[in-house]
């Protein structure tokens, strides 16, 4: 039986619309691919303050979290993710890498030029159907 983990993803984007976006070193899960920054949910925390912990933590610097956009639930070879997304604004500091192989900020009809991890890819759907 496969093992399901919920975690949970910044879509961190700035005043040119622009959406920040990390590439998993290749000692992370899923190496090499792109996606939003995101952690596991630690037992007795919100998605909002896992997502604040680990932005602090991976860039040193600080979000406000904002509404959800989407909950995906996507099957890899060893295990389930339960991926929310949630929309977040830098609120101090200026995002460095820390822990991945390097991080950008792509506008919104550039991100599928990127190899992102497939359960990101239903997020990235409903930001290119916003308008």
């Amino acid at each position: 039986m496969k093992k399901t983990i919920h975690v949970v993803g910044a879509i961190i984007e700035n005043e040119q619309q622009k959406i920040f976006c990390a590439l998993r070193n290749p000692h992370m899960v899923l190496a090499n691919y792109w996606g939003f920054p995101g952690v596991k949910i630690e037992h007795g925390e919100t998605p909002a303050q896992a997502l604040y912990r680990e932005i602090f933590e991976e860039f040193d610097c600080m979000i406000q979290v904002g509404d959800r956009v989407a909950v995906t639930l996507h099957e890899y070879d060893t295990f389930f993710v339960h991926l929310e997304t949630y929309k977040a604004t830098i609120v101090k500091g200026v995002p460095k890498i820390l822990e991945h192989a390097e991080a950008k900020w792509v506008p919104r009809k550039q991100l599928l030029e990127l190899p992102f991890a497939p359960a990101d890819l239903p997020s990235i759907q409903k930001l290119l159907a916003e308008k």
